[in-house]
């Protein structure tokens, strides 16, 4: 994953102004969604429910040609309104009537229809547009990578904005209909469901549905020539996974790997309740990164990830983010907790499964790996702040704060909370404060305090153990305590700790 900020332009902040009382009752929609980690991310005055994306792309020269169809919704009347995009536009169409556009910033694509939205009305918007993605970039960053033989888009908390128009930010969920035309014997892969392929005249059409709301970061689209591979749950899910074929040495490593993608998410639907999506897998293009991503329903992962050999542990950790941060998004960014902090713990209860350590042992040895005048014990998992969003805090101590829970509440009441928080919000966005008031209303505690703790209060906590494991300590015949050993699990769950790499 990879933290970028965008700021807004001056123009784009300026829009933000209050409108005079002589303007008409239309209004401008904001050019932010009103992220403050990420001002000029989103945008306001709309939602959108269903993009459909028309793509045509040339690998050899990375030209992406796309008819982008948004249907949404105005949230009050609009004269004029707001897209993030990066590429070259030719035409936009409002309800079929052309409208007129202008960029500023960094991507802001400012489109006025040619007649004001109306409030709760219906509007379909068509971005007709050419580019070379990996020449966009902004701070002489790209979230498109090239590979030998094509594209791929998988970035967080950006990457719509290299490939498609949209309100880019999780708060604003939708479905999605990908279809990418590529030339004969290059495949293309995205999120969902293939529903159709057909050849003509030296070029090759792909369909993917994704038919559960997703966030724009986590659509992703993976260019060139891929040995798939397909398969079914003991539920009848469909799964497919692709693997570049010039992965080289990590090739075997990787399949190794991201072939279990089935029997990982059956054992993960133990732990929080039924899969929440239409489909299954996983993709490994030749790029040079390090960092995995849960794109919906087929996470990245970057070759790199299995460098050492096979690591399950990152299948576990990006199919965990299917419940927690893809079907339950953040509602703002400062709540990443919500998704790495449950994701790094399903790696401790994998081990626990596996029989590598337990998730307390686990618990135990990481907070016991840094000093308190550590840095690391200064950041806080519940709002890091931009600087610090995919700090190893937010995963680790985030982490800990949840065996804390754990302990505190014990297993029973625990794998509850686990179980129902994802079906409570499913496709939703949630807050911390959300999480904490469901974890309280099921354990029928107060649990504020322990959040606060763990979460926000900066510095090394406090680390009870077990409550049984603290009663036996006070008997008299009880043992000193003994000091962590590392279990056997760590070092493979250290490995995925590029993840929130770029």
């Amino acid at each position: 994953m990879h933290r970028k900020v965008i700021a807004p332009s001056v123009l784009a902040a300026s829009l933000l102004l209050v409108i005079p009382a002589s303007a008409a009752s239309s209004v401008q929609g904001a050019p932010g969604i009103g992220d403050p980690y990420y001002p000029a991310s989103g945008n306001g005055g709309y939602d959108v429910s269903h993009y459909d994306l028309r793509l045509q792309y040339q690998p050899k020269t990375d030209l992406l040609e796309g008819t982008a169809t948004l249907l949404t919704t105005a949230k009050q009347d609009l004269s004029r309104f707001n897209l993030d995009f990066g590429l070259k536009v030719s035409e936009i169409r409002v309800n079929g009537a052309k409208a007129k556009f202008a960029t500023s910033g960094d991507h802001e694509l400012e489109v006025t229809p040619a007649q004001p939205l109306k409030k709760n009305t219906p509007a379909s918007v068509v971005v007709k547009y050419v580019g070379k993605p990996s020449e966009f970039k902004i701070d002489g960053w790209s979230a498109w990578q090239r590979t030998p033989d094509g594209g791929v888009a998988a970035q967080e908390p950006d990457s719509a904005v290299w490939w498609f128009p949209s309100n880019d930010h999780p708060l604003d969920k939708a479905t999605f209909d990908i279809s990418v035309n590529v030339p004969d014997g290059t495949q293309a892969i995205s999120n969902g469901v293939l529903q159709s392929q057909s050849s003509r005249l030296g070029w090759t059409r792909y369909n993917w549905r994704s038919n559960k709301p997703q966030a724009t970061y986590l659509a992703t689209l993976a260019i060139g020539k891929f040995d798939v591979t397909t398969g079914r749950t003991e539920s009848g899910l469909p799964i497919l996974n692709a693997y570049s074929k010039d992965l080289g040495d990590n090739a075997g490593a990787a399949r190794a790997s991201v072939e279990r993608t089935g029997e990982v998410a059956e054992w993960l639907e133990g732990v929080f309740g039924p899969y929440p999506f239409n489909a299954l897998g996983g993709y490994v293009p030749n790029v040079p990164s390090s960092f995995a991503l849960e794109t919906q329903t087929r996470p990245f992962y970057s070759p790199k990830q299995f460098a050492n050999g096979a690591n399950v542990q990152v299948v576990v950790h990006e199919l965990a983010h299917q419940w927690y941060g893809d079907s339950v998004s953040v509602d703002g960014w400062k709540d990443i907790w919500i998704n790495e902090g449950f994701a790094r713990y399903s790696q401790w209860l994998w081990s626990e499964k596996e029989g590598e350590g337990t998730a307390q042992e686990l618990a135990d040895w990481t907070y016991g790996l840094r000093a308190a005048d550590d840095p690391f014990w200064q950041v806080k998992p519940g709002d890091p702040g931009p600087d610090n969003q995919f700090h190893g805090a937010v995963y680790d101590r985030g982490a800990i704060a949840l065996q804390a829970l754990r302990n505190e509440l014990g297993d029973e009441t625990f794998f509850k909370i686990l179980k129902g928080w994802p079906a409570e919000r499913a496709y939703a966005n949630a807050k911390v404060g959300d999480f904490v008031r469901y974890a309280e209303k099921v354990s029928n505690k107060p649990l504020a305090q322990l959040f606060e703790t763990w979460l926000y209060t900066p510095g090394k906590p406090a680390f009870a153990p077990p409550a049984a494991a603290s009663k036996a300590a006070r008997s008299p015949q009880a043992a000193p305590a003994a000091k962590p050993v590392e279990p056997k699990s760590w070092k493979k769950i250290a490995e995925t700790n590029t993840i929130h790499e770029h």
